[in-house]
């Protein structure tokens, strides 16, 4: 990719593709060669000055607003999430957009409104200044937390990392700064999540254009007392190496961490000899990707306990996922979503001799089952025709409902008129109205995976997950898509297009064009029409030519035990679901058996907390829900090859005969 006389730059900028913000000493550098010496004093700038200039124009806001708009403009290292409050929104905030020569970082926050299709813009007079790399969570009060990030001078010369931290109320759109004597240091990279009143920290890295200096200290923050805690763990104790860019999520008994990047010092030949005659060596740091995964355990104070007690915290160290995907990759965080880690994308860096590195990136779309520590591999499917039975319930449903409405307009009439009941008839014009009215314009739908890129950012909401951006790199060029996607979960029928804007050109120096360009033949113009991507940007069309294998068969994967200590598998005997089973069927068919579990856990444990039967009814259905996204991966298998056999639904004989009668029902 990069030729030799630039060999060191291009490693350099290629071994940081999972922490964007660790490339610019090298684009520093690069900038420095190929600028005039008028051009360096980039380096100068007083960033309290422009901060400062920020927090003036930001004063100028007198109160919270909020109006249409346009979808963000591009940009990397934001932060996304689905509302707590709304599970009709999602919140995008900051983010950074370099072109090759300029870099702009954003403190504007979106509110994306799911049931419209429609974009709103906040500006308030107390928000966080423009700033990427930045972290955020919410809590089980309603909240989000934000804490840190960086910001850089236009040419990135120069750079201010926050450690500021900040509560945002999702329904009035309203910041709040919160204010601590000891708190977490500057850093950006790092990572947020919740633990009942808890909100968790860990990791990141600070850069101060000279050296990267990894972070692996923990910190929680106790949203009742206001307070942070840095729990001091003995020395001999195991905990995480330094890292960034990993994957925290939340857990019923604390949090559970996975993978990450950093770079650890390492020595290598230098390609010449010492006067003895030996073998000269240097000093390097060498990129690491881990795929360790390690589970935070947290148990609040006594309630006896004195007033600003910090919880207990240990880590403890988790085997090595089954069927991880191969080959490693940095770059594809992941969004929490019951139980579930969903990643997408990523980046593996290849040695290529003496040329370089090369990188290869991914589309792919993955799920960590967090307790039972496996990845599975999603695949989008065919969109299923509906049966007759499902097509029959649907119209006498619709039928219900109709019937339902009139009953309740003449009711109403018949209270307004103070007559009966039965003297009063309603117009109900239904045969003029359309069936399904939506005021969503229609998305474009596809059948396959958006294009291979890396650091997307991630939510899942209402069982939908949204990818944001993302990075891609040919040649020397670094691009940010300027697009949204919508993936269900439940169905993975396809990827809806939320929006879709063409790619602005890089703008870095001629030698990188030229360097780009002298990697790859020249494409003949039928070529160069298909691998343009947006805006005359080139993308390769080899990435979608060989799609990545999928992952291992189920029938070929290892038992739980082979990861998990015996110790702890026991036989699980409560209701699964079955294949082509929705989550509602499955309850219906289950709710019984699923309320004598809790009946019977609630005898045997404090019988002071029995439910009443509505909430029983909701505590069951939470479990069965559980339980159906746990094993969502194997019933796509099983449904997948029970398609290809020729079975596309499973009915139960009850079912089957339910209207008949003698020796059918018998059968």
């Amino acid at each position: 990719m990069g030729k030799k006389d630039k060999k060191s730059k291009t490693v350099e900028q290629k071994a940081r593709v999972a922490a964007k913000q660790e490339k610019k000493a090298a684009q520093k550098e690069k900038k420095g060669k190929s600028k005039a010496p008028a051009d360096t004093d980039d380096e100068d700038i007083d960033l309290e000055a422009v901060r400062r200039e920020y927090e003036q124009k930001q004063a100028q806001f007198l109160k919270v607003t909020e109006s249409a708009s346009q979808p963000p403009s591009a940009r990397a290292s934001a932060t996304l999430i689905g509302s707590p409050t709304n599970n009709r929104e999602l919140f995008l905030f900051g983010g950074e957009f370099y072109n090759g020569a300029l870099a702009t970082f954003y403190n504007d926050l979106y509110v994306y409104s799911v049931d419209r299709d429609e974009w709103r813009v906040v500006t308030s007079p107390n928000s966080p200044l423009p700033r990427s790399g930045h972290a955020w969570t919410r809590s089980l009060s309603g909240d989000i937390y934000l804490f840190g990030g960086e910001f850089s001078s236009p040419k990135q010369g120069t750079f201010y990392h926050y450690n500021d931290f900040w509560r945002l109320d999702p329904s009035a759109r309203e910041w709040t700064r919160i204010e601590s004597k000891k708190g977490p240091p500057a850093r950006s990279g790092h990572r947020m999540t919740y633990f009942k009143r808890y909100v968790v920290l860990f990791g990141g890295f600070q850069d101060t254009s000279q050296q990267t200096k990894y972070l692996q200290d923990l910190w929680i923050y106790d949203t009742h007392d206001y307070t942070w805690y840095n729990p001091v763990l003995p020395p001999a104790t195991q905990k995480p190496d330094p890292r960034s860019s990993f994957s925290l999520h939340p857990h019923e008994a604390g949090a559970v961490l996975y993978g990450g990047y950093s770079r650890v010092k390492a020595t290598t030949s230098a390609g010449r000899q010492t006067k003895g005659g030996g073998q000269a060596t240097r000093s390097i740091l060498k990129p690491v990707v881990h795929q360790d995964t390690w589970f935070l355990r947290i148990v609040q104070p006594a309630p006896d306990a004195p007033a600003n007690t910090p919880p207990a915290v240990r880590w403890e160290r988790r085997k090595k996922p089954v069927n991880s995907p191969n080959p490693v990759r940095a770059g594809a965080g992941q969004a929490y979503h019951k139980g579930r880690g969903i990643a997408f994308g990523g980046v593996h860096d290849v040695e290529d001799s003496e040329e370089g590195m090369d990188s290869e990136f991914f589309d792919s779309l993955w799920a960590w089952n967090i307790d039972r520590n496996r990845f599975f591999q999603l695949s989008l499917r065919r969109p299923r025709a509906a049966t007759k039975k499902q097509v029959d319930e649907r119209s006498a449903k619709k039928g219900r409902g109709r019937l339902d409405e009139e009953e309740l307009l003449r009711n109403l009439a018949a209270l307004e008129a103070k007559g009966s009941l039965e003297a009063v008839e309603i117009e109900t014009d239904y045969k003029d109205q359309p069936e399904d009215v939506s005021t969503k314009s229609p998305k474009a739908i596809l059948s396959s995976m958006p294009h291979p890129r890396f650091n997307a950012q991630l939510a899942v909401q209402e069982d939908v997950l949204y990818i944001f951006g993302g990075t891609y790199e040919h040649g020397d060029c670094e691009y940010t898509f300027d697009e949204m996607w919508a993936i269900d979960l439940g169905k993975l029928d396809g990827v809806q297009e939320i929006y879709r804007r063409e790619l602005e050109n890089w703008q870095g120096s001629e030698d990188e064009s030229s360097a780009s360009a002298s990697d790859e033949e020249e494409p003949s113009d039928d070529e160069n029409m298909d691998e343009e991507g947006q805006g005359g940007v080139p993308f390769p069309a080899a990435d979608h030519a060989q799609p990545e294998p999928k992952g291992t068969p189920m029938s070929d994967l290892p038992d739980v035990a082979d990861t998990e200590d015996p110790a702890i598998v026991v036989a699980d005997t409560r209701p699964h679901p079955r294949p082509f089973e929705n989550l509602r069927d499955f309850f219906t068919r289950t709710s019984t058996v699923w309320q004598e579990i809790i009946v019977d856990h609630t005898r045997k444990g404090d019988e002071s907390s029995i439910q009443s039967v509505k909430e029983l009814r909701k505590t069951a259905f939470d479990q069965a829900e559980t339980m159906w996204w746990d094993c969502r991966e194997e019933i796509t298998a099983l449904e997948d090859e029970q398609e290809e056999a020729g079975i596309g639904e499973v009915v139960s004989i009850a079912d089957r005969y339910q209207d008949s009668g003698g020796a059918g029902r018998r059968r």
